[in-house]
């Protein structure tokens, strides 16, 4: 249902969204006229994500994502939003080498691209206290478990995470840390329905799902999946809400056809002066055309 006020989605409006067993709705966005629609589509978060460097910027996986891009692109997002909470994926190598790096890279998303909060993958000790260390300077934190895409050179591959007893115990394990050090809300990517439930019944902060099941407080996809823009990229979770890339195709090929026709533009698409101007600039024209030939 679109939100009809302009009220700024906080914080303590999710906490009391999971208390009320109400669902939280995530979706991503890269620039200012989709994050516009999603806004006033009546979404409660959006998520500038580093997923950007594969359904934007064409990179293979999301490790090239550099802070400057994502800065840019949470500026463009931020710009459009009124409504929505905007939380900006902290790229990778961005908060790996000391809280003090982590901290100053964080502040740039809430000082110059104007986000919410920031998103972090992972529960390792340094994250812990880098997120006690986000947290004395007042910056929002979201937590993701499960898969975590910029771990990919260690996992090998994209596949579900917490399928056998000693990862689910991790992966719970890491959810309940991440609770406690301070996050507002945690992603469960690419893990087990059954795994996700329990998590989610156990936190008391709102948990995002994707790939994680209905169970979890809220659902998050990556806007390009769901719109069918992404080629050759279908995991199991994703739902496509339109067929995209033909649609998009389709426009562009009857564009191209109308051109190579003379189809368009045609007169409604055309500017024209009114018939006494358009006259005298003729007249002017073949005056100033026939002056020319002469000298």
């Amino acid at each position: 249902m679109t939100k009809t006020t302009q009220t700024k989605i906080t914080i303590p409006y999710l906490w009391r969204k999971k208390e009320k067993k109400e669902k939280i709705v995530v979706l991503t966005a890269y620039d200012y006229p989709t994050a516009q629609i999603i806004d006033q589509a009546g979404v409660d978060i959006i998520l500038v994500g580093d997923s950007l460097g594969m359904v934007v910027l064409g990179y293979p996986d999301t490790l090239p994502v550099t802070m400057e891009e994502m800065l840019h692109h949470t500026k463009a997002v931020t710009r459009a939003v009124k409504q929505a909470l905007v939380v900006a994926d902290m790229p990778y190598l961005s908060y790996h080498f000391s809280p003090e790096v982590g901290v100053a890279n964080a502040a740039r998303f809430i000082k110059e691209a104007r986000a919410d909060a920031v998103k972090i993958e992972g529960a390792t000790p340094a994250r812990l206290k880098l997120i006690s260390f986000l947290q004395e300077a007042e910056i929002p934190v979201m937590g993701h478990v499960g898969l975590t895409p910029q771990s990919i050179r260690q996992l090998g591959e994209y596949r579900v995470q917490g399928k056998n007893i000693s990862q689910a115990k991790r992966i719970l394990q890491e959810a309940l840390e991440l609770e406690r050090a301070g996050v507002f809300a945690l992603v469960l990517e690419s893990i087990p329905r059954e795994l996700a439930q329990i998590i989610t019944q156990k936190l008391s902060i709102p948990t995002i799902g994707i790939g994680a099941g209905p169970d979890c407080d809220g659902q998050v996809l990556v806007l390009h999946d769901m719109l069918g823009l992404t080629a050759n990229i279908s995991p199991k979770f994703v739902k496509k809400y339109l067929d995209g890339q033909h649609l998009f195709r389709q426009a562009i090929e009857q564009y191209v056809r109308e051109v190579k026709d003379s189809q368009y533009p045609d007169e409604n698409h055309s500017y024209h002066l009114n018939t006494h101007s358009s006259d005298q600039l003729i007249r002017e024209l073949t005056t100033l055309i026939e002056e020319e030939e002469e000298n």
